[in-house]
């Protein structure tokens, strides 16, 4: 994928292509923004472009070392992902060994790139030693070489590490923007549309992500089970922890949904607007206290979960309070 395909950042790649027709301007960049705006993308289309056969100002996609870089096979381009697929707060920790290992790379001589690239995704989860030792290449990084951190969290960081990179921020869609954008160029139907462009705050990679996971009936489904119903009693006796995740996502919603309505809300802006007769309905069963109470629930119930409280007790004490 080139600059030119990555939507709704124009700003951040008008910067990062300037860079590029300069390159004294920096050597180590921090691309902030919430998860799935285009951050992680932006950098590697970023270092495709650095070593592009084609010396275009944007990357082919198609010459030996666009494709070893998106494979990442490229022998001069490092990326430090552990938090993929990773679970748990430890596992998804980039450590001491991992910014030395790096370092190491780094600091060789290319084997064919023209500059090197070092790209650490999550960068918020360095541990207080890995920043040290990162906070020392960053102090001084090698010529022809560029680091890009790249995380949604940027408070987390080392202050020291933060001044010594060139912040590029990244920016979600506007709503009515990407559902514009997901019935035009994904085919998308109206109704998926909106709940993915609203349900994602204008996130378009989850927006993507989701599009053909069957979410817009999952979520119905949960909607007419958990809260119109109530709930029948053998309704996902095997409930895990990731589907709970879901329950209390789509009932965020609902409820998110019936407050606003109740203080004038357009319609238009509701996640839910596929159900909008129901969401009508069900404003008066509820008074602002009620929903002060179900809300503050499940926000605490996702902290509960992060617990290792029984998904099935909590379940049960969702549907008491709903």
């Amino acid at each position: 994928m080139s600059f030119q395909d990555i939507k709704g950042q124009e700003q951040a790649i008008n910067i990062l292509q300037n860079y590029l027709h300069d390159k004294g301007a920096a050597q180590s960049y921090l691309f902030t923004g919430p998860q799935g705006v285009g951050k992680f993308l932006s950098a590697k289309t970023l270092a495709k472009t650095l070593n592009c056969l084609q010396e275009s100002g944007d990357c082919c996609d198609a010459c030996a070392s666009c494709l070893k870089i998106e494979k990442s096979q490229h022998p001069d381009v490092h990326i430090i992902d552990v938090s993929a697929g990773a679970a748990d707060t430890d596992s998804s920790a980039i450590s001491i060994e991992d910014i030395r290992r790096m370092q190491k790379e780094i600091n060789l001589k290319a084997y064919e790139a023209r500059e090197k690239v070092c790209i650490i995704n999550d960068a918020h989860n360095l541990t207080p030693e890995a920043s040290n030792a990162l906070l020392k290449t960053l102090e001084e990084p090698p010529q022809d070489s560029l680091i890009i951190l790249v995380t949604s969290k940027p408070s987390l960081l080392f202050k020291t590490i933060i001044s010594r990179c060139k912040i590029i921020k990244f920016y979600p869609f506007k709503r009515s923007a990407l559902k514009d954008l997901m019935k035009r160029e994904y085919s998308c139907h109206e109704d998926l549309a909106h709940f993915l462009a609203y349900f994602c705050e204008g996130r378009i990679g989850q927006a993507l992500s989701l599009k053909d996971a069957g979410l817009l009936k999952e979520k119905n489904k949960i909607i007419d089970e958990l809260i119109l119903r109530k709930g029948s009693a053998d309704y996902r006796k095997g409930l895990d922890r990731e589907e709970l995740r879901r329950y209390l996502n789509v009932a965020a919603t609902w409820f998110r949904d019936v407050y606003l309505l109740k203080i004038g809300l357009s319609h238009s802006e509701l996640i839910n607007f596929d159900r909008r007769q129901e969401l009508l309905r069900s404003m008066g069963l509820y008074s602002y206290p009620a929903l002060n109470e179900i809300i503050r629930f499940i926000s605490d119930a996702f902290l509960y979960l992060e617990q290792n409280i029984n998904p099935k007790l909590l379940l049960s004490n969702l549907k008491a309070v709903l």
